[in-house]
């Protein structure tokens, strides 16, 4: 699992870990992965690991999947959560590197990680899992978030083409789209302000909680969703539906 060290990775590693999977918690930030998996042992599962992840290093992906499937003895399910959020107009300069940091981090990188993980998926005997971590961004765009917003639609592209070229492994790949969840991204939004966009914007008149995007990564990977794939699940209080 990558991006695991704040926010819905959190949150998704410790339910993970909860229900009885091996896992292993990657993110650039090295202490911040680590103490996630101390967490996790204290709570009582010993069922975890943590490790420095850039995955904008093709080379540490291609580590990062081999030694997890050599310390866990097999990997069955990839989660691609990394992610994060610069803004910018269009006339700025930054707006160059912006643009090549949020593909790069965003989707390139899960692309590399599912044809790392592949050779273990394969041999996953209940069907391998890919959950790819889009965004709501990836249904539309707001102002001055362009980079982002790409890299989200292009997630939902991958998982669809991944779908497709997996399936006959018996592989299933989809996405979530988490709409405004209360994560460390979102902390420099005042109180206000996201109450206000939350009672005027979204159905359910409230932001979301990183537990409930965890969930919905956690179903996508039980066995009742065998025959699901190639699907993007909007986890957003209705907001794509008042909205769109």
């Amino acid at each position: 699992m990558t991006g695991a060290a704040s926010g819905m990775g959190r949150a998704t590693a410790h339910l993970f870990a909860r229900e009885g999977a091996n896992v292993m918690v990657t993110d650039l930030n090295e202490d911040g992965a680590d103490a996630v998996a101390e967490e996790i042992r204290e709570a009582g599962f010993s069922n975890v690991h943590a490790s420095r992840l850039d995955v904008a290093d093709a080379e540490a992906i291609r580590s990062i999947v081999e030694a997890t499937a050599e310390h866990f003895g097999g990997l069955d399910i990839l989660i691609n959560n990394a992610g994060f959020v610069r803004i910018a107009h269009p006339s700025e300069d930054v707006y160059e590197e912006i643009w090549h940091d949020s593909l790069n981090i965003m989707l390139t990188a899960h692309q590399r990680l599912i044809r790392a993980a592949l050779p273990y998926l394969q041999k996953s005997q209940d069907g391998g899992r890919v959950v790819n971590l889009s965004s709501t961004e990836g249904h539309g765009a707001t102002p001055l978030n362009g980079p982002y917003a790409v890299a989200k639609h292009g997630v939902i592209g991958l998982t669809r083409t991944m779908a497709v070229d997996l399936g006959r492994d018996g592989i299933t790949c989809n996405a979530i789209c988490p709409g405004a969840i209360e994560t460390p991204i979102h902390s420099v939004i005042p109180k206000e302000e996201k109450a206000k966009f939350a009672k005027k914007r979204v159905p359910l008149r409230r932001n979301g909680i990183p537990e409930e995007v965890a969930h919905m990564t956690l179903s996508l990977c039980l066995p009742a969703a065998s025959y699901i794939t190639g699907e993007t699940i909007l986890v957003d209080g209705g907001w794509r539906i008042k909205n769109g």
